[in-house]
């Protein structure tokens, strides 16, 4: 079973940055295309970005709205999203996860991490 690690949340003010960090614990085995979701309370899961094994990215523009960027790291199956102009609509759980497929579905996605929060303030 991978064990994914989020880190990087935070509470901040409308328009600042946040760079949200996703790293294996242990040993893994393989590539992974790697996705981030959000949840804020009440409100229904939703995706993100993905980045594929080789690269290829993809984004919910409704939430992006360019400005968000999704990076892998140098170490296997790092992820990074990076999020600037933040809004007090952002504010949710946020949380990596992996998939043998390209797939921007959440239930395609195996393995999960314990969330980071996220809170942006007006």
């Amino acid at each position: 079973q991978v064990q994914l690690v989020e880190s990087g949340g935070g509470l901040v003010q409308a328009g600042d940055s946040l760079r949200l960090s996703c790293a294996p614990s242990g040993r893994t085995e393989g590539n992974y295309n790697m996705g981030w979701f959000r949840q804020a309370p009440g409100n229904e899961h939703e995706f993100v970005a993905m980045i594929g094994w080789s690269g290829g990215v993809r984004y919910n523009e409704d939430i992006v709205k360019g400005r968000f960027t999704i990076s892998r790291g140098n170490a296997k199956n790092t992820v990074y999203l990076q999020m600037n102009s933040l809004k007090p609509e952002d504010t949710a759980v946020y949380y990596c996860a992996a998939s043998i497929w390209q797939t921007i579905k959440r239930d395609e996605y195996r393995f999960w991490g314990q969330g980071t929060q996220v809170t942006v303030s007006s």
